[in-house]
């Protein structure tokens, strides 16, 4: 995790726009948090992980992984 204020994002978006592919950036202001720059994709991506790891076969495809994951809800 990482935080910064507005204005040093403002300052330095293309940075923080790189970074936040790996990781939240929280964005502060006034000493609050007020948004958080975040990877779309990522949370996918951790969902699949998580998936990975209570499903019985681990050579399942993704789709067979995602069946698996609504089963067992």
């Amino acid at each position: 995790m990482t935080q910064v204020t507005a204005t040093e994002l403002k300052n330095n978006l293309g940075k923080y726009l790189k970074k936040s592919e790996f990781e939240d950036i929280y964005i502060t202001k006034n000493g609050v948090i007020v948004s958080v720059l975040s990877n779309p994709n990522q949370s996918k991506l951790q969902m699949l992980d998580d998936l990975k790891g209570i499903a019985p076969d681990m050579n399942m495809t993704d789709e067979e992984l995602r069946s698996e994951r609504i089963s067992n809800i």
